[in-house]
């Protein structure tokens, strides 16, 4: 029997319920988002503004995980009497990615526990809690999850194989736009001034700052957004009405005020860097998960913000960073340039999911040849729904419900290092745009993965 299955959702796709009142409430779900309630108290972000309240991880979102895990479930499992477990991890999204860390490996060494009472596996295998290992699989967020779980146990992990699907390891754009204005691809509808002000306060948010493709003008700013110098004077003019509201000992002074402000955002994202840099500096090989043991899906084809232009114009003089929103830096070359007037605007590279760019999904320790990537037209013609569903959001959130990354996913899961996708036949993936730009070879981590040749696209003049 191959190891329990682990799957982690991506940012705001677990329920939030408040258990404080009599009947425990839902302030976090699909349909409906309280966000004074799960608003973060400033002097102490790892508690609600508004107390008392008890608020706790519910469910993970059925839309798109209830259908992965089922048609996992279904495709690992040897036969009905011999199941293969697949759960789901739900966790507090607000919270940095250090503390959820801690919470997944609690999780992880639970599902060990919980197999080990299994028939099945305890007298096959001999599995027991000392050897048990588990597959972790993570969409969006939780792709970074599982990399921070390794840099924080480093050979004492329990992974054997690892999924990640549309990760945003070097960050998305997206991130940016969601404190600036209140919405962006990460999901929302128009843009809400409670749900920007929220985010402001939210320190997993800041985990995806984008670290590449920043056009930064003007020698007087900062040359990071890990720098709260670089962020709009709005972002910390919010955070210090937060505190003269909320906070137990808020300056008098509005200019004091400011700075106190500017205090508690440089915290969070000193946090969020740290993080993303033990993330950049992982290397699993040293941690027995080396290239084979490693699936990167990558979402392309889709209209994305490969770039942010920054610059020190301001409204007025010395009014701060101006950061231009415009559409011109959402592209999408994929499978082929994109013209306008006979001058290229979109490199093949210059794409992605909608909300992570290629460039920023792809792992920093693994090559671009080993990556496996899927396009809005793999999804087959029977899957009606997720096509409607995905032009009411974007691929990136639809990845987990696309039949082909299912089907990628149990593969890869299911089969022995080294061994030949024939065993799985008519799973197909593509290349790179990398690999298509420069002609190297693929090397997906299973043999014989059929490739998708892109189909052509018109150029447009």
């Amino acid at each position: 029997m191959k190891p329990p299955v682990i799957v982690i959702p991506g940012i705001t796709a677990t329920a939030l319920l408040d258990h404080y009142p009599g009947d425990v409430e839902s302030i976090w779900s699909l349909l409906s988002k309280d966000y004074e309630r799960t608003a973060l108290h400033p002097d102490d972000l790892r508690y609600e503004r508004l107390q008392p309240s008890q608020v706790v991880a519910g469910e993970v979102f059925q839309v798109p995980y209830d259908g992965f895990v089922g048609d996992l479930r279904h495709d690992l499992s040897p036969a009905r009497d011999r199941p293969r477990p697949v759960y789901l991890f739900p966790y507090d999204w607000r919270q940095p990615l250090d503390r959820t860390v801690e919470h997944l490996a609690d999780f992880i060494a639970s599902v060990i526990a919980r197999t080990v009472l299994l028939r099945h596996y305890q007298r096959g295998d001999g599995y027991t809690q000392a050897t048990g290992r588990v597959d972790l699989v993570g969409h969006s967020m939780g792709g970074l999850l599982i990399a921070g779980y390794l840099a924080s146990r480093g050979a004492e992990h329990r992974a054997r194989k690892v999924v990640t699907i549309g990760t945003p390891f070097g960050g998305s754009f997206e991130a940016v736009i969601k404190v600036v204005t209140g919405t962006a691809e990460l999901g929302g509808d128009a843009p809400s001034t409670r749900e920007r002000e929220s985010a402001r306060l939210t320190p997993a948010l800041y985990h995806l700052i984008p670290t590449e493709g920043l056009l930064i003008e003007g020698e007087r700013l900062p040359r990071t957004l890990f720098d709260a110098g670089l962020w709009q004077p709005g972002v910390i003019e919010s955070i210090a009405e937060h505190l003269r509201l909320n906070g137990l000992s808020p300056a008098r002074a509005k200019t004091e005020r400011l700075g106190q402000a500017t205090i508690l955002l440089q915290g969070m994202l000193d946090q969020a860097r740290s993080f993303r840099e033990r993330i950049a500096d992982l290397d699993p090989s040293d941690l027995g998960v080396d290239a084979a043991d490693w699936l990167a899906i990558v979402g392309i084809g889709e209209r994305t913000r490969v770039a942010l232009h920054i610059d020190d114009r301001g409204a007025e003089p010395d009014q701060g960073p101006w950061f231009d929103l415009a559409s011109v830096d959402r592209k999408n070359g994929y499978p082929m340039p994109e013209l306008d007037e006979g001058t290229v605007t979109a490199e093949l590279t210059d794409t992605g999911d909608g909300t992570v760019p290629y460039a920023a999904a792809r792992p920093p320790f693994m090559p671009h040849e080993a990556l496996v990537c899927v396009a809005t037209d793999d999804f087959g013609y029977w899957e009606i729904g997720d096509r409607v569903l995905r032009k009411l959001s974007n691929l990136h959130s639809m990845l987990p419900a696309m039949n082909r990354v299912v089907k990628l996913c149990g593969a890869f899961l299911d089969a022995e290092r080294g061994q030949r996708a024939s065993a799985h036949p008519g799973i197909q993936g593509r290349r790179s745009p990398e690999s298509l730009r420069r002609g190297t070879p693929w090397s997906p981590p299973f043999v014989g993965l059929d490739e998708e040749i892109p189909k052509p696209m018109r150029r447009r003049r």
